[in-house]
């Protein structure tokens, strides 16, 4: 089963899933400055990973983000983020686009998913026990918090139920799964909107005496003929990163 027409959601349409903590915070002051340039958040993570990475996962309602949509992105919320100085200590600050087999967020990512594979996680188990589910989405009825998922499962024991519905309002985490037909459905859609199909910009390795500096526009991104690059195909955006400086201020706290 496919969905045959494209889905493009309004711009401020609601997220199912949110952030805590810190990295609320960040979302809060994100969403905002994307959406005055005609993005919207996907998720917001404070990684620990190099020391500390901020990842900010955005895109354009139909879903797509460019590397130059990257960019801007980046260098809108750098200064933002400078003021609130949310994060205490050196971190790395990352834009990226959602990517392929990207995290499905609202309720118009599984209806543009329909006919895909994807892993679904509830908050809360259903009867019998069971949080935990992949298959092909087939159906979404309903809207908003309200819609169920209907995914033919693919992981079910023999004892299970192989068609399963979903109430969105319990979703904890959805990603889709990376396959065959979900690349050529990429590369289908890529052909018809005339968007480049590129590979993932890689974070450019920083010699360990070097200090992060602070300030937007510091992108860590090689050439495209650098012997080093390890691009991952068919990912139809690039990674924005640079580094910065918190201070964790009074922002950050409590």
């Amino acid at each position: 089963m496919q969905n045959p027409e494209p889905v493009i959601a309004p711009l401020d349409e609601p997220r199912l899933v949110v952030e805590t903590g810190v990295a609320a915070r960040v979302a809060a002051l994100t969403i905002p400055v994307l959406e005055q340039l005609g993005y919207r958040l996907v998720r917001a993570r404070l990684l620990a990973q190099n020391g500390q990475t901020l990842q900010i996962m955005a895109e354009r309602p139909d879903g797509t983000m460019t590397v130059a949509d990257c960019e801007a992105a980046s260098q809108a919320l750098s200064p933002e983020l400078d003021v609130a100085d949310l994060i205490p200590g050196e971190y790395r600050l990352e834009i990226s686009s959602p990517g392929i087999d990207r995290p499905l967020v609202r309720v118009s990512d599984f209806r543009r998913a329909i006919g895909h594979e994807a892993k679904i996680e509830l908050a809360h188990a259903l009867e019998g026990g069971r949080k935990r589910f992949r298959g092909e989405i087939m159906a979404l009825e309903g809207e908003g918090r309200d819609a169920i998922l209907t995914l033919a499962r693919s992981d079910a024991q023999a004892e299970e139920e192989r068609t399963v519905r979903l109430p969105l309002r319990d979703l904890d985490e959805g990603k889709l799964m990376l396959t065959e037909a979900l690349i050529r459905a990429s590369l289908r859609a890529a052909k018809a909107g005339e968007t480049d199909i590129e590979g993932e910009v890689p974070q450019e390795e920083t010699p360990e005496n070097e200090r992060p500096r602070r300030g937007p526009g510091r992108f860590a991104i090689k050439p495209k003929n650098s012997p080093n690059q390890k691009p991952k195909p068919l990912v139809p955006a690039g990674v924005q990163t640079h580094f910065k400086k918190g201070g964790g201020g009074g922002a950050s706290r409590g």
